[in-house]
């Protein structure tokens, strides 16, 4: 299969590497950043916010899809680019993390998983062709296949054994309903002149907990299907950070250099230059923008908390560092007087300096690997931010 990225520069002190990656929907830089979207929107933020941010991919899910607004809706819409007004590339997950977390009721056998909708409670099957044939009705540029994931913290190994044979399994699976699907649509494009999502691309997750001989097995079983790009999926769930970095160590040496990796659900700076000098291209996370809208802000001296008392008199930007919407017009203590006072706007303010704040970290990432001074510039960052 040919590979849509491209590797642009390596840092020879590591595995760091700057690169671009093709989708139907442009050029995505990495490393990068992805907002998260969950339901077709960036909590608080409009798609002129993220574009202005400088986002380039966004990440979608397809089990809260599927459940609302449905993904027959979204492709009678035409597709969520169109539904959200989102002109750049947008990755959807396979909601095999949002079955393991949010269903009070999970069966899993080989056909796929059984679970609960925790909007009403009914009952729903995901299987690794079903959940290919909602992605393509949803229409993304990215599409990932359906695994099992299971607690990173003191997990049991058989456990993460079973559940990595049939993520492997249900992974071949994917493989051939992606291509099938494809060519499907492919053709009904041309004879019908309906909407079609053309050549998205499709990712593998890659499990085995924290343990690395498993997940140095499913790097390589990963490496032999044919896909486009790897998730490392089933971290930053409540295990070490040595267990983390050892856990992608353990990936990212096993993987094709040609195709990137997407760490799933990182999006805390310390971590993710972690990751980053392990050979990680690409991550999403709630929660910058979570802990936006409780009044938390990453600024390149450490973090901070806009409800503290101290920021109410403070005339200077929440990063003087940050070229932000939020940093230029606004002063921490008037971001401070909206979060007492309740008010929704600063919401939307914290959101967009923190998705900023990765992003921009991000793209001075890619200039210090290009420049091969990518570890010197991940020590000064990370000293800075845990200053305080």
């Amino acid at each position: 299969m040919v590979s849509p990225f491209k590797i642009l520069a390596k840092d020879s002190s590591c595995k760091a590497r700057t690169g671009i990656l093709y989708t139907r929907h442009g050029a995505v830089h990495t490393p990068v950043f992805m907002p998260v979207a969950t339901q077709a929107c960036v909590k608080a933020l409009t798609d002129e916010d993220l574009e202005n941010a400088g986002a380039e991919c966004l990440l979608s899910n397809t089990y809260h899809l599927y459940l609302r607004p449905t993904t027959k809706i979204l492709q009678t819409m035409g597709g969520i680019h169109k539904f959200m007004h989102w002109g750049g590339s947008i990755l959807t997950d396979s909601g095999g993390f949002q079955v393991y977390s949010l269903s009070k009721f999970r069966k899993i056998n080989e056909e796929g998983v059984t679970f609960q909708s925790h909007h009403d409670g009914s009952k729903h099957l995901f299987t690794p062709e079903n959940v290919i044939q909602f992605e393509s009705e949803i229409g993304s540029d990215i599409w990932t296949m359906l695994d099992v994931c299971i607690h990173a913290k003191d997990p049991s190994k058989h456990d993460a054994r079973e559940a990595l044979n049939i993520t492997k399994r249900w992974a071949e699976r994917a493989a051939k309903a992606y291509a099938k699907t494809v060519a499907e649509q492919q053709i009904s494009q041309q004879t019908d002149g309906s909407f079609s999502v053309g050549n998205s691309l499709l990712f593998g997750i890659i499990q085995g907990s924290i343990f690395p001989d498993l997940r140095k097995e499913a790097a390589l079983h990963m490496a032999s299907l044919p896909t486009h790009g790897y998730c490392l999926g089933g971290l930053s769930l409540g295990e070490t950070l040595d267990q983390m970095n050892d856990s992608v160590l353990a990936v990212t040496e096993n993987l094709p250099e040609q195709k990137p990796r997407y760490f799933m659900g990182l999006g805390t700076p310390v971590e993710m230059l972690n990751a980053i000098e392990r050979g990680v291209d690409m991550f999403d996370c709630v929660w910058p923008t979570r802990v936006g809208r409780n009044g938390m802000a990453m600024t390149s001296t450490g973090r901070v908390n806009i409800k503290n008392a101290e920021y109410r008199t403070q005339e200077i930007p929440l990063d003087p560092q940050c070229d932000c919407y939020t940093c230029r017009r606004f002063s921490r203590a008037y971001l401070c007087h909206l979060y007492r006072s309740a008010e929704l706007t600063s919401h939307r303010l914290m959101s967009i300096h923190n998705i900023r704040f990765l992003i921009r970290l991000m793209e001075r990432a890619r200039e210090a690997i290009t420049n091969g001074t990518f570890l010197s510039f991940k020590e000064e960052v990370i000293r800075q931010y845990l200053a305080k």
